[in-house]
């Protein structure tokens, strides 16, 4: 059974751009790779997808741009296959009609 996560905008843009591969992303690429978010949306956003558990970082409080750049940051693993489904509709597993054709 698959996990369903919803995600908005500011949370799918910030998933795309830590990346769901598991690799750690700097506060500072992450910084440049969202833009058009202002501080406050920014911080509200990593913070909440911090708290849900599907990111994971080295540093326990952001409270300004300058404590994000200090840190690291990257999906936590066991939320992947299921965030890779909330950000891009095409991997979502196709469900099968219950309906059974008989001849």
């Amino acid at each position: 059974m698959s996990l369903e996560i919803h995600l908005d905008g500011g949370e799918t843009q910030m998933i795309k751009a830590i990346g769901i591969g598991g690799s750690n992303i700097s506060g500072e690429a992450l910084l440049e790779r969202v833009n058009g978010m202002e501080e406050a949306e920014f911080l509200d956003t990593l913070k909440g997808l911090i708290t849900m558990g599907y990111v994971m970082s080295d540093k326990q409080s952001m409270h300004n741009f300058e404590d994000v750049k200090r840190a690291e940051f990257h999906v936590n693993s066991g939320y992947a296959k299921a965030l890779k489904e909330a950000v891009d509709p095409r991997f979502r597993p196709q469900k099968k009609s219950r309906r059974v054709r008989r001849e």
